[in-house]
């Protein structure tokens, strides 16, 4: 896949002149753009939820400048259960695992780990109260020009800036695509392959067995076991003042056009006209095979009603070089120049191991409550807590804060999900449950 060039550099301290007298005109206006946002939809199963939230919180309670939009596509299988159950709890969820009180750069560092912690906790929730059912899920949240994509599944999400350059923000969790998650589910101890028919060759998608799903990474498919996990990919960007076009899809969109095919059939349009074309488009060559899905949302300067189409020469440019952010700065959201039409990534992470996404990064201590388990949030008492530092079967007294901590019943998960303790109740149905 051709990637785009890298933007030419500019001296040092240097800004242009249009951007000094931009800055000028605008002012602070710059700091907030404006988020629009349409969805469509044509179902077959019903299975495909969304949510679609512009003003879903604030930082800073009963202060209007400090909110954050939220928009998220849970496409489900075997039922719809996990795909309503997610939509309704993985938002609450998150925000209660981000302590009150830190600044906007503060709450910015500690979404990720925040996100990680939310989808656990939903799918480790979801176990108590429903039956077999999975979902993919694509968690975006914008707080001003950055974005947070949080995934799990086969929903695509994709980026193109003013400049016309194409980012993913989301990974694809197919067998199919990703030799990573094949490894990681083998070694778990399940088999990975195409479904054998008896006494004819093996037939469609790479799938996970027992249970036939064909992706590695969900929230719900309890039945499947516990090597399909929760832990979502997580990429952080920050846009330029020029903004940008975010496209959420479902799998029955990208099953039948390219990222190139959508973005050429609603270039230059509205959001919610734009929605409209990649989902007709989709479903034009052979009608409805599945639920098809799409968010469209543009983040856009203010007083810009709608993007202009970006002026580009021959092909789509896929741009997985983000100008990365220096681990030597620190985290800068304000009105300080950035070059045009540039997309900074700020931070990623698709590991699977949990231990791993819970202990790197911003703070640690700021983050977790020395108290709380990391995943589901129950209060612990003296004692209680397992490091995820430390070895659970040494009971020798760890000095100082070691944490963060789990309770014993998200240890356990934690183990299971890393390969590391089979599922007493895992069943050897092998068409157990197909997706």
């Amino acid at each position: 896949m051709a990637m785009a060039a890298a933007a030419p550099a500019l001296s040092p301290g240097t800004v242009p002149l249009g951007v000094l007298l931009r800055r000028e005109v605008t002012k602070e206006r710059m700091e907030r753009p404006d988020v629009l946002c349409g969805e469509a939809s044509r179902s077959r199963k019903g299975d495909d939820f969304t949510l679609l939230r512009a003003g879903a919180g604030q930082r800073v309670a009963g202060d209007p400048s400090t909110s954050f939009s939220v928009f998220a596509l849970f496409d489900g299988h075997n039922g719809s259960g996990a795909a309503i159950y997610a939509k309704e709890n993985l938002l609450p969820n998150v925000l209660r695992a981000i302590p009150t009180c830190l600044s906007r750069d503060e709450w910015l560092a500690v979404l990720p780990r925040a996100l990680v912690g939310a989808f656990v906790k939903t799918d480790k929730d979801f176990q108590r109260v429903a039956g077999t059912s999975g979902t993919t899920v694509t968690f975006v949240i914008v707080d001003e020009w950055v974005v947070t994509v949080a995934s799990v599944g086969d929903s695509r999400c994709i980026l193109e800036s003013a400049d016309g350059s194409v980012y993913y923000l989301s990974a694809d969790h197919r067998f199919d695509s990703n030799p990573d998650e094949v490894e990681r589910v083998t070694a778990c101890g399940s088999k990975v392959g195409k479904m054998d028919i008896v006494g004819g060759p093996e037939v469609g998608p790479l799938r996970c067995w027992p249970g036939g799903l064909c992706l590695s990474r969900s929230i719900g498919d309890f039945d499947v076991g516990e090597c399909i996990i929760p832990v979502p990919h997580v990429k952080q960007v920050k846009l330029s003042n020029a903004g940008g076009r975010i496209i959420i899809a479902s799998d029955g969109v990208w099953d039948d056009l390219t990222c190139e095919m959508a973005l050429d059939c609603s270039r230059g349009f509205p959001s919610d006209v734009a929605a409209n074309r990649i989902v007709n488009e989709a479903i034009q060559p052979q009608g409805i095979r599945d639920d098809t899905t799409c968010i469209v949302i543009d983040i856009l300067p203010p007083e810009k009603l709608a993007p202009t189409p970006p002026k580009r020469q021959g092909k789509i440019a896929f741009n997985n070089m983000f100008r990365r952010k220096s681990v030597d700065v620190p985290f800068k959201t304000n009105s300080e120049y950035a070059e045009p039409d540039v997309v900074e990534e700020i931070f990623e992470d698709g590991s699977a191991m949990l231990s791993k996404r819970l202990t790197t990064g911003y703070a640690l201590e700021k983050i977790f409550a020395r108290s709380s388990c990391a995943v589901c949030l129950v209060r612990l008492k003296s004692g209680q807590g397992i490091s995820l530092h430390a070895n659970p079967l040494q009971h020798e007294k760890l000095q100082g804060w070691q944490g963060p901590f789990l309770c014993h019943s998200c240890h356990d998960k934690k183990e299971a999900m890393e390969g590391k303790r089979r599922r007493k109740d895992s069943s050897p149905t092998v068409f157990g449950h197909m997706c």
